[in-house]
């Protein structure tokens, strides 16, 4: 259940309340795709990163190690060991991004696993029974995300199957949480607005999804290559029709700024495996913008990564020393950074609620959307 406590403008600070924890909100959600984050970072980690919420994908898992091995093994957060609340994406965008073959009709599309080319269907029934077997706390409705651009009417067609896909995950979802060996019986369904970047279609199906009364709401289907601009210009267009009295979730977005500009447009839920793949990269994020810990200024630099920042990494290492390890491509190395960025992201997102909860989130807007997106 999403509680909203306060509003400044558009933006809104919350909680939301979950069998396995209630999340403070707005929230960054931490990616750990097939059960474990990119750069030898464990869930007993995430717990002194400030994270609320881990992020699992349903496809990943389904493939390797197997949605039934986990459901044996007790569900998701006790085979992760993570003890808060976990969402699991439904595996529709892996099925559109990463299968080069694929075959959409009305019950689902079959496509070719990436891993060794076995031919897999997955439909809406298919994504809930796994997300059941995961056992995670909210689950994610299996949607079609549209690359962009796309033809309008290709775009309107795959919003209305998008939304007949809904109902019967939803339907099926009441069918397996009745369930005898359900793992959580209470487990919640966010439902997804697609339509490319045409407002009347994103609007026409957030109105649709909207009367289906779900637990919370996503928008899909964006940062997938369209200019900056035009995200917040469709999130601009279906805030005013997203219900009040539910969670938004702005799925894979993204970098320190966009968060902020979507926080100001009145999204509550984020998620983005940037922290980490940049991190991997030599790439921090900090409180005076994002530095490249590869360049050789570093060499002999041993001020702390960030100096406004209390991570374990900013608390014991030096850049000289996060810049020796990336030259020498030590697994270390990957680890301190991308404990780093999420502990950064992480912070950002509680910045965000203490400003709201003090009442000064535009000062805290206009002070930091500028600095965020500098390169050091």
């Amino acid at each position: 259940m999403y509680q909203l406590i306060k509003t400044e403008g558009k933006a809104r600070r919350g909680e939301f309340h979950t069998v396995h924890g209630t999340v403070q909100t707005p929230a960054f959600m931490n990616v750990a795709t097939a059960g474990a984050i990119k750069g030898a970072v464990s869930a007993y980690d995430l717990m002194d990163l400030r994270c609320q919420v881990q992020l699992c994908n349903t496809y990943h898992l389904h493939v390797r190690p197997g949605d039934e091995i986990v459901k044996k093994l007790g569900g998701i957060r006790k085979f992760t060991g993570w003890k808060g609340p976990v969402l699991t994406d439904s595996g529709g965008f892996q099925v559109f991004s990463l299968a080069k073959l694929r075959n959409i009709t009305e019950e689902g599309v079959t496509f070719a696993s990436h891993i060794d080319g076995h031919k897999i269907f997955m439909g809406p029934e298919e994504s809930m029974r796994i997300q059941s077997n995961l056992g995670s706390t909210i689950a994610m409705a299996f949607d079609e995300c549209v690359e962009n651009p796309a033809e309008y009417s290709y775009a309107k067609a795959s919003c209305e199957r998008t939304a007949r896909w809904l109902e019967r995950c939803k339907k099926e979802m009441a069918r397996l949480n009745a369930g005898e060996d359900v793992i959580n019986p209470q487990q919640l369904l966010f439902g997804i607005n697609q339509g490319c970047t045409y407002e009347d279609l994103r609007i026409e199906h957030m109105k649709r999804i909207a009367d289906m009364d779900l637990d919370g709401y996503a928008i899909g289907g964006l940062a997938v290559g369209e200019p900056t601009e035009e995200m917040y210009r469709i999130i601009e267009a279906v805030e005013p029709h997203m219900p009040k009295n539910k969670i938004r979730y702005l799925m894979g977005v993204g970098t320190p700024v966009n968060i902020l500009e979507a926080v100001h447009r009145g999204v509550d839920l984020f998620d983005c495996v940037m922290p980490s793949r940049n991190a991997r990269h030599g790439h921090a994020f900090t409180w005076e913008g994002c530095r490249n810990l590869l360049n050789a200024k570093y060499e002999l630099d041993d001020a702390p990564l960030d100096e406004a920042c209390d991570c374990p990494t900013c608390r014991n290492f030096s850049r000289a020393y996060l810049h020796h390890l990336l030259k020498a491509g030590e697994m270390l190395a990957m680890r301190l950074m991308v404990m780093h960025n999420l502990y950064f992201y992480n912070t950002l997102l509680l910045r965000i609620r203490e400003a709201l909860d003090e009442g000064h989130f535009e000062s805290f807007f206009q002070e930091n959307r500028e600095k965020l997106g500098k390169r050091i």
